[in-house]
């Protein structure tokens, strides 16, 4: 069968193993795939002892709050790789919307994958790969999601889903993460989708038309948002007809 020939996933397909403590579920994720872990395997922590953030930023991982590491081995090839932030960012978004409250403040996502509740900061990913050994990519997706509390956070605004209205514990919610995941896996067809998920993120966008500023790692370029290409780059509108893709970026609002 060629790699490339659809291969439809469903729930069944996915596996999860809860764990009481550990020190990051990513790190466990890319310690099962070293050693021959065929993926679509959820981890999930009370407690994470060694959390992290982009860029190497700590992850504060106290009991209470959502940790939740997915790994997929190949997922698409690496040109289609760069819609999968978004994919992930409908998924968390659908599921989080399954446990708020109508009184809740709105939900969207900041570009790429971050989950804003009222402007708040409520949920981090991040994704890391490895080439393993044997040929094959393994990529985790790392989730942490404030349900209980939120931590200090001097870059963004943040809240959690109990300051929302949501009584939601981490399980109720990671139940849907379970299923809301593997749907739009299932649409985004290793990067096949990608316009079905751009138009789906679209939808849940934050502050399409605002004036942002993006933070690079060498430095920071300020203009309006202007949405996101067919590939999911964000395109900034930086003045007199001239229109700027980016493809990683921290995106501040005003």
């Amino acid at each position: 069968m060629n790699s490339e020939a659809r291969r439809r996933i469903s729930l069944d397909d996915f596996r999860h193993e809860a764990l009481s403590e550990t020190s990051s579920t990513n790190s466990e994720c890319l310690a099962r795939a070293r050693a021959g872990d065929r993926g679509l395997l959820w981890v999930t922590a009370e407690k994470q002892t060694g959390g992290r953030g982009r860029r190497g930023r700590p992850w504060v991982s106290e009991r209470g709050n959502l940790y939740a590491s997915l790994l997929l081995i190949d997922p698409a090839p690496m040109e289609r790789l760069g819609s999968l932030p978004l994919a992930i960012a409908v998924a968390v978004h659908q599921a989080v919307r399954q446990v708020l409250p109508h009184t809740a403040e709105r939900l969207e996502v900041k570009w790429p994958n971050d989950i804003l509740i009222g402007r708040k900061k409520t949920c981090g990913i991040l994704v890391e790969a490895e080439a393993l050994p044997d040929g094959r990519q393994a990529l985790v997706i790392g989730i942490g999601i404030n349900v209980a509390f939120m931590p200090d956070n001097p870059l963004y605004p943040v809240t959690c889903l109990r300051e929302q209205g949501s009584f939601a514990s981490p399980e109720e919610v990671f139940a849907h993460l379970f299923a809301s995941m593997a749907e739009v896996l299932e649409a985004w067809d290793r990067g096949r989708g990608v316009r079905e998920i751009t138009e789906r993120w679209r939808q849940v966008a934050c502050g399409i038309g605002e004036k942002i500023t993006v933070n690079l790692p060498d430095r920071s370029i300020s203009g309006h948002f202007a949405g996101i290409d067919v590939n999911g780059l964000l395109m900034l509108d930086t003045g007199a007809g001239r229109m700027m893709t980016i493809a990683a970026g921290d995106v501040f609002f005003g």
